[in-house]
């Protein structure tokens, strides 16, 4: 289906983009440079979508918004687009999938960086797979006991379109605490065995490239590189949308790591308002429902935390039963096949 966007309209964060309607491209743009909000007022060129929804039951929803279009790049075979809005500031879109939009990030970052961080005793030496637009960099960086950060980018097009059109997250890639390096995740472990205390995987969703970070010899590839004790932390869908997927990834892990758990974060944007994580630990003693460290509030106010909080990681793991029951069969039926293998 094709929608015309009106001016001073679009479909909001292209609605389902994200994992329900992965087709959607721009079929034509607001062209020309663009150097603030004030500038959409004087374009009279107008957007088309192209929206091919994966479910005949999703209907999308028009809300008003004013946009305008500051990138349309292809590189890779990945076609990198920014754009801006009013309502939701600068986003990110690589293949047609949100990644991020300015005025919820935050949300995705702190979570994804602070549950395992929060949940290990010293996390001192954290590698972060993905995450090229530099918000899990400057999230963890926050972290007092984080000494050094390794980040491993395969797309260097993502990183120099962070630094330069979304410097409120793209000032992560520059911190001094981190070294960066362009290349695969998946040969960096390989290269990099019992290294790292924590490791965090920013990854798209499980499409095209991404598709190897939610399978079962990507968690085996982590649970090498990490040191005793070792915590990661993977992006792994919503439940509403993608139970499967999460259920899938979360047996992964689960089969991995001595311990699992699924958590998520509030983040409008995202398909279905959320976003999941799956956590894994070597130690058979983690909890992750209880934070190790815990932060005054003076001391979050410092980090310019917007999200995460204590009382926020214990309440993320509380999950609505539907899920909680997906998942607890995934823990039964993989206890029963370790005590089957054992007798």
């Amino acid at each position: 289906m094709k929608f015309y966007i009106q001016k001073n309209q679009t479909i909001r964060t292209f609605w389902y983009c994200k994992r329900n309607f992965p087709s959607t491209r721009w079929l034509q743009g607001l062209v020309g440079p663009r150097a603030g909000l004030d500038a959409v007022e004087k374009r009279e060129t107008l957007p088309l979508l192209e929206i091919k929804p994966r479910s005949s039951s999703l209907q999308p929803i028009a809300v008003p918004t004013e946009l305008f279009q500051l990138l349309d790049t292809c590189t890779n075979s990945i076609l990198t687009q920014l754009i801006a809005q009013k309502s939701h500031g600068r986003a990110l879109i690589l293949d047609g999938i949100i990644q991020c939009t300015e005025s919820d990030e935050f949300a995705y970052q702190e979570m994804i960086s602070f549950l395992p961080l929060c949940s290990h005793p010293s996390p001192k030496k954290v590698l972060i797979v993905g995450g090229g637009d530099g918000g899990v960099a400057r999230e963890v960086a926050k972290h007092p006991d984080v000494e050094s950060i390794v980040q491993v980018e395969i797309d260097s097009h993502v990183l120099d379109v962070s630094k330069k059109f979304l410097p409120f997250m793209g000032a992560g890639l520059t911190n001094p605490k981190l070294t960066l390096h362009v290349g695969d995740g998946f040969r960096f472990m390989a290269q990099h065995r019992h290294e790292f205390d924590v490791i965090i995987t920013d990854s798209s969703d499980p499409v095209g490239p991404a598709v190897c970070l939610f399978q079962q010899s990507y968690f085996e590839s982590m649970r090498e590189a990490l040191k005793p004790g070792g915590i990661v932390c993977s992006q792994a869908g919503t439940v509403w949308a993608n139970i499967d997927i999460v259920a899938q990834t979360f047996q992964h892990c689960h089969q991995t790591f001595r311990k699992a758990s699924f958590a998520y974060a509030a983040v409008p944007t995202y398909p279905t308002g959320q976003i999941g994580f799956v956590l894994g630990s070597l130690s058979p003693e983690t909890n992750f429902k209880e934070p190790l460290r815990i932060f005054s509030e003076t001391e979050l106010d410092s980090f310019n935390m917007n999200y995460y909080s204590a009382e926020v990681h214990r309440a993320a793991f509380i999950l609505p039963r539907f899920a909680r029951k997906a998942l607890d069969e995934i823990v039964s039926n993989v206890t029963d096949e370790a005590n089957t293998g054992d007798r």
